[in-house]
């Protein structure tokens, strides 16, 4: 009986030696704009690769950059704007052949779904009066990309005095959404993508593409975290089928 219990025992230890040769994680810090796509992507990645598990970590830009920095154990490095690729490029902590481009976006201005107001013309700023005592939720621009771009097409469009001491600063795209999901906030600025995952408020306006600089969403795989698990995902997000998820979303393919 002792014997065979030994042999049992020996028997699991092989089977879960196995298990983890055979199981892989990635980890993916991502642009909280992306998290609807991203997950729908990872999904069908999973479902055609059971053997692997993508888990995500959505926040702003910024914040997963200096994570990163800090020495956080992410794999692939997704953001919203060129500038923190290059921040992390820049201090080697990026596999630079990697660095390519995953999607596009546009930005836009949203109103509560109940709002009276179904379109406004952003250029003349009329919309502005709306606000009253109230605030316009944003990124905030000291450091969300989706702030900053806001900030630059306020400024080009000669609004950004009107409203730079009225902001409701979010710490990303998906809060300054939020805000104006609740009706706490009578306009508010996200990314057309945002607008379209929630039924809680409308697009009233589409910001001139000339007015700031194009919405682009770099990846690349982190230094020290090459290996084959990352490279296949990171393969598969430039796969025809994530793109047409992607695109699904409202994203631009590059």
């Amino acid at each position: 009986m002792r014997k065979l219990t030994k042999i049992s025992t020996a028997l699991f230890v092989i089977g879960f030696g196995v298990s983890l040769a055979t199981s892989a994680k990635v980890t993916v810090f991502a642009a909280a704009s992306m998290t609807d796509a991203l997950q729908n992507v990872a999904a069908d990645y999973m479902k055609q690769n059971p053997e692997n598990e993508v888990i995500f970590s959505f926040a702003s830009s910024s914040t997963l950059a200096k994570q990163v920095e800090e020495g956080a154990p992410a794999d692939i490095f997704i953001s919203a704007s060129n500038k923190w690729m290059k921040y992390l490029s820049e201090k080697d902590l990026t596999v630079k052949d990697t660095e390519k481009v995953l999607a596009g976006n546009e930005l836009v201005l949203i109103a509560p779904i109940k709002n009276a107001v179904e379109k406004v013309d952003i250029s003349k700023g009329e919309w502005i009066k709306a606000l009253k005592d109230s605030y316009l939720s944003v990124g905030d621009p000291a450091h969300v990309p989706a702030g900053q771009y806001a900030e630059e097409a306020l400024t080009k469009l000669n609004l950004w005095d009107k409203v730079k001491e009225r902001l409701a600063r979010a710490k990303d795209v998906r809060g300054a959404l939020a805000l104006v999901e609740r009706a706490e906030a009578p306009y508010g600025i996200v990314y057309s993508t945002d607008a379209k995952v929630s039924q809680k408020v409308k697009t009233v306006g589409i910001f001139p593409l000339d007015s700031y600089k194009p919405v682009v969403y770099p990846m690349a795989i982190l230094k020290g975290h090459d290996n084959s698990d990352s490279r296949d995902f990171l393969t598969y997000l430039d796969s025809e089928a994530a793109k047409k998820v992607l695109e699904s979303y409202g994203f631009s393919i590059k």
